[in-house]
């Protein structure tokens, strides 16, 4: 035994979805292990309290994005961010969870050292001050992009003496109440923002490079609110849930096998919306549907703009910003009193977090996920990075499910520290794979500060729920490649140690 316990269990870093679920799961799986959350901000959420762009909400079912233990009970289905938040609130309530919850602390380092098994972690607070903090365990739930920068594609405004804002720095109680807004961009931002601004703006323009697969579907799920008063609210829930996952995977893989089949449907949707005589290439990407994400229209709401004139989508390529808009390669002048870029994110890894092991930089580009939770070589630490394919809280689930798993193994076993081993020669004979397989800018811009993918598992981050979440669940722990050990001089010899723990 350690002389000096580390001051917790478990560090989870950020109080979004991925942090706060992490907690709920341990309350219910592992509640021996004490756990504390540390968030930069003020408030939990996440995305869903630092985003309060208009309109904005998810672009998944909450069926699917809600917790597997926690029943979504709101009518709509898609929701938006006060909801969510609202949904959060009373889970950290309910759940005594909240009192857990450091705000205003941000992680700045964290060194993992073998001989006292435990994370020696530095945090900043708002006022500059610094303050140490050990935990044997860390659980990244900082989410994937970066919180301080957005992508800047180097736009020169020129003339332009409009205003000009990012989605994901809006400012407070922005007047556009008859005025004219560009929104740069076509991806689930701007398709959000579009309609949202039209309800007040004089007219909104989206103005994209390249279009996007577009899909509607109420906002409102029929079939979830019918059995939600009909049966027990968690079996409602559950049914709603398999429902969904069942329908994403479905989507998904009918699109990668008959691309043309989706696009058609995708095709019929839009006209039912605008009308036979709608502009088509408007509406056609230049790639196959789930090559990049879909982004969703509920209710509508995008076509009912356009319908109404107060919303259109232009495509084309910036010439230049001008005094009072933006004129197009092809002659075209948008008016804009506003310019809205919404051109995406930038992506981080490990919320830009300085990771070293025994005071060596961890250089997350070099090392292979496992079972897309933690990483090779890499002692107690587990992340999150959602589905691409379907909604994150999928992977959220199954990732807390397991590390809980390995805290209690690690408790009945006594072992300390818990590595997934990858051998030079193990490493030499993987053969890679694309970490994702799709084409979204902000993901081909992340690319190479993302770790490594093997083609078959567990080396891989996978986009496969339904598979690994039966892996995740079945699949033994001690794996040979999961290796435990205890804290002291043989630590990493990994095989010695293991069965000294077992």
């Amino acid at each position: 035994m350690l002389a000096t316990p580390p001051d917790f269990d478990v560090l989870i870093v950020g109080a979004g979805i991925s942090g706060i679920g992490m907690a709920a799961h341990m309350g219910m799986k592992a509640p021996h292990h004490s756990y504390c959350i540390v968030e930069r901000r003020d408030n939990l959420g996440g995305t869903w309290d630092l985003f309060r762009y208009p309109g904005i909400r998810s672009d998944s079912d909450m069926h699917t994005l809600g917790f597997d233990f926690e029943p979504w009970r709101h009518e709509k289905s898609i929701a938006d961010a006060p909801a969510i938040l609202d949904y959060l609130d009373r889970i950290v309530d309910e759940r005594g969870i909240r009192q857990h919850i450091r705000f205003g602390q941000k992680v700045i380092s964290a060194d993992f050292r073998h001989d006292d098994a435990r994370w020696h972690v530095e945090l900043e607070k708002a006022d500059g001050s610094r303050t140490h903090m050990t935990a044997n365990f860390v659980y990244l739930g900082a989410g994937y992009y970066d919180y301080d920068e957005a992508y800047d594609p180097g736009f020169d405004f020129g003339e332009f003496e409009g205003q000009v804002l990012h989605p994901q720095f809006w400012p407070e109680n922005l007047d556009y109440k008859g005025k004219n807004v560009v929104v740069i961009g076509s991806g689930a931002t701007a398709v959000t923002i579009v309609p949202s601004m039209a309800r007040e703006a004089a007219r909104v323009t989206m103005l994209q490079r390249t279009p996007t697969w577009m899909f509607t579907r109420p906002a409102k799920d029929a079939i979830a609110n019918f059995l939600r008063k009909v049966l027990p609210e968690k079996l409602a829930y559950r049914l709603t849930r398999f429902k969904n996952i069942k329908m994403q995977d479905f989507s998904f893989k009918l699109a990668r096998d008959n691309p043309q089949k989706v696009k058609d449907a995708l095709y019929k949707k839009i006209e039912e919306a605008l009308g036979p005589d709608y502009d088509k290439a408007s509406f056609t990407p230049p790639y196959n549907p789930w090559e990049q994400r879909l982004c969703l229209v509920p209710d509508q709401d995008l076509f009912t703009a356009m319908k109404a004139g107060k919303a259109d989508v232009v495509t084309g390529h910036i010439a230049k910003f001008e005094k009072g808009g933006v004129l197009l390669t092809d002659g075209q002048f948008i008016p804009a009193d506003i310019v809205v870029t919404a051109t995406g994110l930038k992506l981080a890894v490990a919320g830009k977090i300085a990771i070293s092991v025994d005071g060596a930089p961890v250089a997350f580009n070099e090392l292979f996920y496992y079972k897309g939770c933690m990483f090779s070589n890499l002692p107690n630490l587990a992340v999150v990075f959602g589905y691409l394919n379907a909604s994150w809280t999928l992977r959220a689930d199954i990732n807390s499910d397991y590390v809980c798993r390995v805290l209690e193994h690690m408790r009945a076993t006594g072992s300390t520290i818990a590595t997934p081993v990858l051998t030079p020669e193990g490493e030499a004979a993987i053969t890679e794979d694309d970490v994702f397989d799709f084409s979204s800018g902000y993901i081909q811009r992340g690319k190479h500060i993302m770790p490594r993918n093997s083609v078959s598992y567990p080396w891989r981050l996978n986009q496969e729920y339904v598979v690994d979440r039966k892996r995740m669940k079945d699949d033994p722990l001690t794996d040979g490649i999961l290796t435990f050990t205890r804290a002291g001089s043989n630590a990493q010899r990994g095989e010695e140690q293991l069965e000294a723990a077992e």
